[in-house]
């Protein structure tokens, strides 16, 4: 049996797409590989393969320590990703970013999330060769279509009525993930509702911090910021929601457009040239906050196109599926435990 241990802190920080990704993997590997593979979490055990979720720097140093096996190193999120995240003081923030860089190049191979960084990563030192693609996934018992009756439901528990149109925004509030936007659109729009999910898991070095909080502490009427949502209650949001919109400025491949896609929700994203290799055609892409506004009048007045949009959804969640991932990730493992 292939001995695995997996080295993650992605928990213990909420409402986090790492955690979110993590788990789902680990659920995954328990259950379709329980006969295959022997999962240990955080343990220094000999073991064949360590699959590094976050860069710690206990777990950097354990990657000296004997029976590590093959080091594997999972990419969520590299240097420039963090910009408009956390706020770092400019000695501290180019020495973090040098030991991102240092973690991965300590790695026998490296798991990338998203194939654009796969450039970037060679840019960084990192060859080609050691970098696999693997996308994220979500799985349909967690996140799927609720039934009108179950939707309307709970709307009517939040407080909405069944002809409302309603905005939901999901992520850590800072500025990278353009909550800006999201609450201008809100103030544009009093017609509408708007709701997002998700706190300050960064507190007060949280880019944008002050100005922010001030407005999670007193929003517009028409938003709603019930903060970090426990991950077992986000499907209901997803069908409480007409739309999902994400304005964020940089992302890998984010949890949240997954999850959106599972419960069938018309999605549109900020057109970042990320998304175009592993997500055209499943969203409606907005370049600033009017086109977001218009995109937003097209599914509100258009029965067709929010139709359409939902189907894309349904197709993107069959494509990024619980199935197709497994393969990937068994086949990956069995590679590495050769090469060991």
């Amino acid at each position: 049996m292939l001995k695995i241990t997996m080295f993650s802190s992605a928990e213990t920080v909420p409402g986090q797409g790492v955690g979110s990704a993590y788990r789902e993997l680990v659920n995954l590997l328990k259950d379709r590989f329980a006969d295959q593979f022997e999962i240990k979490i955080n343990q220094l055990g000999k073991t064949d393969i360590s699959h590094y979720h976050t860069i710690n720097f206990g777990f950097y140093l354990n990657t000296f320590l004997p029976g590590r096996g093959r080091k594997v190193g999972y990419v969520h999120f590299l240097p420039e990703t963090l910009d408009g995240s956390i706020k770092l003081i400019w000695p501290f923030k180019q020495i973090f970013y040098k030991y991102v860089l240092a973690f991965y190049r300590r790695m026998d191979q490296i798991v990338v999330v998203n194939p654009t960084f796969i450039p970037k990563l060679e840019q960084a030192g990192i060859p080609t060769r050691k970098v696999t693609y693997i996308p994220n996934f979500v799985t349909k018992d967690e996140f799927y279509p609720l039934t009108i009756d179950e939707k309307q439901a709970f709307r009517q528990k939040m407080g909405y009525q069944p002809e409302d149109f309603i905005i939901l925004g999901v992520g850590q509030v800072q500025e990278r993930k353009g909550v800006f936007d999201f609450i201008q659109l809100a103030r544009d729009n009093p017609q509408w509702q708007f709701v997002w999910t998700g706190g300050f898991s960064f507190g007060g070095i949280t880019a944008g911090y002050e100005e922010l909080k001030k407005v999670v502490d007193n929003p517009p009427t028409n938003l709603k910021f019930p903060g970090i949502v426990k991950r077992d209650k986000m499907n209901a949001y997803y069908n409480l929601a007409d739309v999902f919109l994400l304005p964020s400025f940089n992302e890998l491949f984010p949890m949240s457009a997954l999850e959106a896609f599972s419960a069938g929700t018309p999605t549109i994203l900020r057109d970042l040239e990320l998304y175009k290799e592993i997500l055209t055609g499943y969203y409606l892409a907005a370049s600033d906050r009017n086109a977001m506004q218009n995109q937003l009048e097209q599914l509100q007045s258009n029965l067709k196109l929010k139709s359409e949009m939902t189907q894309q959804a349904l197709n993107a969640s069959k494509r990024y599926s619980k199935d197709y991932v497994a393969e990937l990730w068994e086949q990956f493992y069995r590679d590495q435990a050769e090469r060991k």
